[in-house]
């Protein structure tokens, strides 16, 4: 087995190279010299069957997931009842392809901002330990730019729903 080089089970540092200068004369060596340029070492290669084991196990199981949802589902039309949406017991009436009015998604928007704003602070808070007046600082001044957008989106109305 060979013996990991200074960075792991890098592939590179595993080459066995020969030294760049011949003993006692200083004098650079000659590829001919030398015997050629480096050469991986016998199980240099190894990690590589890795990936190639990662990469089939991935793809086969997309296809695997695929094909037993295919084999599982219907795959009969069956009744005109089976392709009308269906709301909790409710039959549906109108159209059931309406349009969602803009403030919804308005909200949606703002909601997962403030949401990953609290996930970021919390943290953050996690992490540093010991507040030093320039990460705190900082941090202020992340908040009071979103502080700044809700109030932008505030004063524009975004917020009032209609």
């Amino acid at each position: 087995m060979a013996r990991p080089g200074p960075s792991g089970h890098d592939a590179c540092a595993r080459l066995t190279r020969a030294p760049h200068r011949v003993e006692g004369t200083g004098r650079p060596l000659r590829i001919e010299e030398s015997g050629g340029p480096a050469r991986p070492q016998k199980g240099a290669m190894q990690g590589i069957w890795y990936v190639v084991g990662f990469g089939i196990a991935g793809v086969s199981f997309v296809f695997l997931t695929i094909g037993l949802s295919w084999l599982i589902s219907h795959r009969t039309r069956g009744s005109r009842g089976k392709g009308l949406p269906y709301e909790s017991g409710i039959d549906t009436y109108g159209d059931t392809h309406g349009r969602f009015g803009v403030s919804y998604y308005l909200y949606a928007l703002l909601f997962v901002a403030f949401d990953i704003e609290v996930i970021f602070i919390f943290l953050w808070a996690l992490v540093i330990r010991d507040p030093i007046p320039g990460i705190l600082t900082t941090m202020f001044l992340f908040v009071g730019i979103l502080l700044l957008g809700l109030a932008y989106a505030w004063r524009k109305g975004v917020l009032t729903w209609r």
